[in-house]
């Protein structure tokens, strides 16, 4: 691959068709402004937010009314506030398409499989609302849900839009005192959950757990029937119905939609929560609504009839993400269960018979079908996927490579990085730009991204801290239960005053496109130099021999010397031999001072329940200090290892 030269770039009808292009003429129009090219899109678009966020409500024909003013207290991102007297409902501008054309796919692994259309969901959306009504759900209460991503969870969610209720879900595989950390912070009025889901071709039975959980909430619960025991579970449960005796009382009819101010909360997200309490973030309507429709009608080309898959859970905010592809009029199609079974194409059987035009996954995911030879471009017809979306941790040079060699020639990637405080991206891909291996294609439309050093400066070149300068539609409206804002302040806010530092280890590249090297808080700092740990596993995962790898900064003597655990493929031990080889490549394609003190086998690495590895609870448990959540974490077990580890020792 030539270093010089993008690996992808969108070919001049495509560019000039796209909805990126078509707003930017639109804008350049109704506005009067010069915008001759991207980067002078993306400056005005941070330098008259105000301007550039109205447009994007006009133009995307946004249902409700805007007001008068469109950004107060611009100069203060903990002041600002966007559309003030705006009004809206998120649901309504969800559930704008009619008829009998797909609205929702579902596979759940190869056990259960069907679609509904629009018609279908608004009906059941009607019902469902009813329901809730019916129990004593209104304005501001909260809708918890323990489910999968099922069309059911989709229906659910917006039936509590509609009312102005605050939706807030996790998957069925977290831990019963994991869910109470979370939904027993936000004290529901109702509360969803599923009797069983399948999991790698196993069904697994959560009833007991959902009756221990539902018990503690002390509120009505629903039961939705997915795996064969609804109607048992919701029987042994005080206060509960299945879903379907919870809608079925009601005659469909028009969704009736609550007008809120843009402002209202919609959704509850929870931080991964591996340092103690999860933090509830709490997300308005209007800021999630603006923020997505961006992202998928314009850095994404999501168009009308378009088919857009992510394999999410719905314990990640790329579940939040992913159903807000209606509001752009887009088909969505759901999966549950592994990516991986029966086999390691199953994802790409359903993309190619569905006809997806975005497919959206992990970086993780696709470094393990890169590793596995997996190449969907041979025997599977994706003639109508447009766009592969990654996010979750940084995608590496080979992740790209791969994408190209193996899923698709004629692609946009976008490589994307954001997150659950902001429900949505910092850094993401654009269809109009060129794609370099390795690198995020540039900041959102409205994000005012900078690197800066640890003294507030911006740099170029040089590696610091992601940050956000000016005020963003989707910026939280606070914390649960922190009426003060302190805890929210200090989360975001504390590094620079009034400027948003994201916690991510970043550089600016010559293509005005973005690295990230991993979690700022996770960053290494051997000899006083900082390094982020994205670096390293670039490296060490190219190697057939390593599984995953996982890096820590251990502090010794006087310093802070790096360690790195490596999970091998099976059979494969760790001697001196294939110490020098990762060595070599670390210092060959990283640097001498990315090599690694320490190099030790382990036999699993943990994960939180979206996948991510858990640097910060390795750190802590080395150090020989508790982590405080263990129910946070996928596999906990995997912590035992770490713990009195002789080899630290010197």
């Amino acid at each position: 691959m030539d270093l010089d030269l993008p690996i992808w770039s969108p070919d001049e009808r495509r560019a000039q068709t796209s909805a990126m292009k078509e707003f930017r003429d639109w804008c350049s129009y109704e506005y009067r402004v010069k915008l001759d090219d991207h980067t002078a899109f993306h400056n005005w678009s941070v330098e008259d937010p105000g301007d550039f966020w109205r447009a994007v409500w006009n133009y995307c024909d946004v249902l409700g009314a805007p007001g008068p003013r469109s950004l107060t207290n611009g100069s203060d991102m903990l002041a600002a506030s966007f559309f003030p007297e705006g009004r809206l409902n998120f649901a309504r501008n969800l559930l704008r398409k009619r008829g009998a054309d797909d609205a929702l796919v579902f596979r759940g692994e190869d056990k259960v499989e069907y679609r509904w259309s629009w018609d279908e969901l608004r009906s059941l959306v009607s019902q469902i609302q009813q329901g809730m009504r019916s129990v004593g759900v209104k304005p501001g209460d909260r809708v918890a849900a323990m489910l999968p991503n099922i069309p059911e969870t989709v229906a659910c969610m917006l039936a509590a839009a509609s009312i102005g209720a605050v939706w807030s879900s996790c998957s069925p595989d977290f831990g019963e005192q994991g869910v109470l950390d979370r939904f027993g912070q936000i004290e529901p009025s109702l509360f969803i959950a599923c009797d069983a889901y399948w999991y790698a071709g196993k069904k697994q039975d959560v009833s007991a757990k959902i009756r221990a959980i539902a018990a503690n909430l002390g509120c009505p619960s629903v039961v939705v029937e997915y795996a064969g025991g609804g109607q048992s579970l919701a029987a042994s449960m005080e206060r509960a119905l299945t879903l379907d005796a919870f809608s079925s009382a009601w005659t469909p009819g028009d969704v009736e939609y609550v007008e809120l101010p843009f402002s209202h909360p919609l959704y509850i997200l929870f931080s991964s929560g591996t340092t103690g309490v999860p933090k509830c973030i709490l997300h308005s309507a209007g800021g999630t609504l603006l923020q997505h429709l961006k992202e998928h009608r314009f850095h994404c080309d999501v168009r009308e009839g378009d088919r857009i898959f992510y394999f999410t859970t719905c314990g990640w905010m790329m579940w939040n993400w992913l159903v807000s592809g209606l509001a752009a009029n887009a088909t969505l199609l759901l999966y549950d269960g592994s990516p991986l079974h029966p086999d390691a194409n199953v994802l790409w059987s359903y993309a190619e018979a569905e006809k997806a035009t975005l497919f959206g996954t992990s970086a993780k995911y696709i470094d393990t079908l890169r590793k596995g030879n997996i190449e969907p471009a041979k025997d599977r017809d994706l003639a109508a996927l447009r766009v592969v979306a990654s996010t979750g941790s940084p995608l590496s040079r080979e992740g790209f490579d791969y994408v190209y060699r193996s899923i698709k020639a004629d692609v946009q990637l976008s490589s994307m990085s954001g997150g659950t405080d902001i429900v949505s991206c910092f850094v993401l891909g654009d269809p109009t730009r060129p794609v370099w291996s390795g690198e995020i294609t540039g900041p959102g439309l409205g994000m005012a991204v900078d690197v800066w050093d640890e003294d507030g400066r911006p740099i170029r070149s040089e590696k610091g801290e992601l940050v956000c300068t000016k005020p963003f539609p989707s910026m939280p409206l606070g914390f649960w239960n922190d009426p003060d804002r302190r805890r929210f302040t200090a989360a975001y806010f504390d590094k620079y005053r009034s400027v948003w530092a994201q916690g991510d280890f970043a550089e600016w590249t010559e293509h005005d496109g973005i690295v990230i090297f991993g979690r700022s808080d996770a960053t290494l700092n051997p000899g006083g130099v900082r390094i982020g740990t994205a670096e390293i596993y670039s490296q060490v995962e190219q190697l057939d021999e390593v599984h995953e790898a996982l890096c820590v900064g251990q502090e010794f003597g006087d310093d802070v010397r790096v360690v790195l655990f490596l999970r091998l493929g099976e059979g494969i031990q760790l001697d001196d031999g294939l110490q020098q080889k990762i060595r070599g490549k670390i210092r060959e394609g990283a640097s001498p001072r990315h090599v690694p003190a320490k190099i030790l086998q382990v036999s699993d690495i943990p994960r939180t329940k979206s996948g991510k590895i858990v640097e910060l609870a390795v750190r802590e448990v080395i150090h020989g200090r508790s982590v405080k959540n263990l129910e946070a974490l996928a596999n906990p077990e995997a912590l035992r290892q770490y713990e009195n580890l002789s080899e630290l020792a010197n």
